[in-house]
């Protein structure tokens, strides 16, 4: 579960992380209001749970409560990468002097936990990982020891980061480790004119198996989800909203993971996540699909499922039960293969329907869903 970043910051504080003064509000009236009470001068920021949001347009600094009321209400309700803005954060101005990047990240492969810091942070820190990887430094964390004051401080001085800043790192392990999360990001991580060291943005991903020990979380977690993702987890989907037009459903995580990279290669971008599991039955399909046709940024869709637990001719059962519970208007291409292939292909061969293609192939049939979605006409 990913947190927002007025979320972040209000963790950060728990823990004596220092941040800007900040509120939220989901009325442009109100970040007036809030605008108010900061002093007037504030930074309106989309509040979505995406990176890239200033490059987008989803941060932009108000001279007055009348400015930040005017650009609240033009980033409400804006969509960025496929994600719309239903809350604003409105926070102090700072100056600052120098901008960094720390973060914790889980790293699976080896058990353990990596320390990652740059002294160049900001919105091109992609950039400066891609070009001039020297410049970030990863530090590995035995989760059995932690970030104690002397690792923070080792970590600081690797990435070159203010020895001030090591308190600052110990206090983001703490987050990480007592909140049950897998990644916390600060970018930037700042250093003021005045010399403090403040984070002025947040990334926090909390971990969904320790959920039960999380109430509060639970309690807040679909305050603002996108209803597309709220509707596909009530049926127990496991359905992440992209910024695409072709719409993807697959068995297993890592099928629809390929899916989505040969779609990609094809020249067309996924517009959803939507793994039916192993196991998934013709009622799961049939969720599914409506899910996904429900989203309006969606041109074409591509079911993409390889029979093993689950058969090819119960997705077939599944699809034909959709399509008669709702009204298909997008091109639909599927490709069947393994348990009951055949059977599942002649199940929809018999349907019949106008807007349902079948292909042999993954790189067919993703070939063919972005050519659908590239012919389907403006909305």
């Amino acid at each position: 579960m990913d947190l927002y970043e007025h979320q972040a910051r209000e963790l950060f504080e728990e823990y004596g992380i220092l941040v800007p003064r900040a509120e939220v509000a989901d009325t442009a009236k109100e970040a007036r209001a809030c605008a108010e009470r900061l002093g007037g001068r504030v930074v309106v920021k989309a509040q979505v749970k995406t990176g890239g949001r200033g490059k987008a347009g989803g941060v932009k600094l108000a001279a007055d409560p009348a400015a930040a009321e005017l650009t609240a209400r033009q980033m409400l309700g804006m969509d960025i990468k496929g994600h719309t803005v239903r809350t604003v954060m409105l926070a102090e101005p700072i100056s600052t002097e120098s901008e960094f990047y720390v973060s914790y990240a889980l790293d699976r492969s080896a058990g353990r936990f990596l320390a990652i810091a740059s002294a160049e942070g900001g919105m091109d820190i992609e950039e400066v990982a891609a070009t001039r990887p020297e410049a970030v430094v990863r530090v590995p964390v035995d989760p059995a020891v932690g970030v104690t004051r002397a690792k923070a401080a080792e970590i600081a001085a690797a990435a070159r980061l203010p020895e001030e800043a090591a308190a600052t790192l110990a206090g983001l392990w703490q987050v990480l480790s007592r909140e049950d999360a897998l990644l916390v990001e600060v970018n930037p991580l700042v250093r003021t004119t005045s010399g403090d060291i403040l984070a002025l943005d947040g990334k926090v991903t909390l971990d969904d198996n320790a959920r039960f020990r999380q109430a509060r979380w639970r309690a807040q977690e679909t305050a603002y989800e996108d209803p597309l993702e709220a509707a596909a987890a009530v049926k127990g989907l496991h359905y992440v909203k992209l910024d695409g037009q072709v719409g993807i459903i697959g068995n297993g995580a890592g099928l629809v993971m390929s899916t989505l990279d040969v779609v990609a290669g094809c020249g067309a971008r996924p517009a959803n996540f939507l793994d039916i599991g192993g196991g998934a039955s013709a009622q799961v399909m049939a969720d599914g699909l409506a899910v996904v046709l429900a989203d309006p940024s969606v041109t074409s869709v591509l079911v993409n499922v390889f029979g093993g637990i689950t058969a090819c001719d119960a997705v077939a059962d599944g699809i034909i039960a959709a399509l008669e519970a709702v009204r298909l208007t997008k091109p639909l291409v599927v490709r069947l293969d393994g348990n009951s292939a055949a059977r599942g292909r002649a199940l929809l061969d018999a349907r019949a329907h106008p807007l349902v293609e079948q292909a042999t192939t993954m790189d067919g049939a993703a070939r063919r869903a972005a050519e659908l979605a590239h012919a389907a006409p403006a909305a």
